[in-house]
């Protein structure tokens, strides 16, 4: 199976460079910063489940690519999913399968529009990464899993040979036929870190030691509900989790999307905040919390944007 990695980052390049470890045939689609720095340095993974260093990973610049993959693993943020989308879509055949790693759901409906809407599988992954400066792998945690199935829930040839191919590559893979339901409660759980942590401009833990773990509670009970009226209730195993991650007293838990706004960065605010509540819109109840969340981090990137502005000549 011939494997195009979208982006050699903090996702793809984890997940690619196992897979490339494990000897299978992958190629990373990357620009030409990127692809400098991998053929001087290699694909570097640091990591508590164990280190890799790969010489020279095979790399392919947008322009350069011709005929189709078999796979096409997509990790991007969802505001350059745009752009992405368009680097990869000549390695699109008929036959290709793209897997794409992101939170929320309106990329699906994205890739549907312009790939048709058997193209996309669902998919949803479980580990916390970041590149350093000097563009190595840094595995933050003790996990590492991929799920991923065909929408219906089926048992499809493509997503078999997918399972295949990923089954014994260095990381935990999982061939769900409940995949949309997977994505959904990361989406709720994802959605109310991000809009309490930014919210409050602080980890779990401070939340809690100024009482607001009651807070917390409530975003959680909103973007639940939003996902009950789609059809996807979260269980309540995971609901039970979710509440013990996010109240925990003392917990240094954050989302990344925080750790975005510190670092003045680029947000997936509407991606992930402003898509649910488009999703929970016209239902007999409001969402308060979650509203103020999302005007919080509107807020933010309008303040980015005009900061960035350069002011005209005089």
């Amino acid at each position: 199976m011939r494997i195009l990695v979208v982006g050699a980052g903090a996702i793809g390049g984890y997940f690619g460079g196992r897979l490339l470890q494990a000897g299978r045939d992958v190629t990373f689609l990357v620009r030409p910063r990127r692809a400098a720095q991998l053929a001087k340095t290699g694909l570097i993974i640091r990591s508590p489940l164990g280190d890799a260093d790969l010489p020279s990973p095979p790399t392919v610049a947008a322009e350069d690519l011709r005929e189709p993959f078999d796979l096409i693993l997509v990790s991007c943020k969802a505001y350059d999913l745009a752009s992405a989308v368009d680097s990869f879509a000549p390695a699109v055949g008929a036959n290709t399968a793209i897997l794409p790693l992101l939170n929320g759901m309106a990329h699906m409906d994205f890739l549907a529009k312009r790939f048709g809407s058997g193209a996309a599988l669902g998919g949803q992954c479980v580990i916390s990464t970041t590149l350093d400066a000097e563009g190595r792998i840094l595995h933050l945690n003790d996990t590492h899993l991929v799920s991923f199935g065909e929408r219906d829930g089926s048992r499809s040839a493509r997503a078999e040979a997918i399972a295949a191919t990923m089954a014994g590559a260095g990381f935990d893979s999982r061939l769900s036929a409940a995949v949309l339901q997977e994505m959904w409660e990361k989406w709720v759980f994802i959605a109310t870190t991000a809009g309490i942590t930014c919210l409050m401009r602080a980890r779990v833990g401070d939340i809690v030691a100024v009482q607001g773990a009651g807070l917390t509670a409530s975003l959680l009970d909103e973007c639940s509900a939003i996902a009950a009226a789609q059809g996807f209730a979260p269980s309540e195993p995971i609901l039970a989790r979710s509440r013990t991650m996010l109240t925990a007293p003392g917990s240094a838990f954050a989302a990344s999307m925080l750790r975005d706004i510190e670092r003045g960065a680029p947000i997936e605010a509407d991606h992930i905040i402003g898509d649910l509540l488009r999703r929970g819109a016209g239902q007999t109840r409001d969402y308060p919390v979650l509203r103020i969340a999302h005007m919080h981090l509107k807020a933010y990137e309008a303040r980015r944007q005009r900061e960035m502005t350069v002011p005209a000549a005089e």
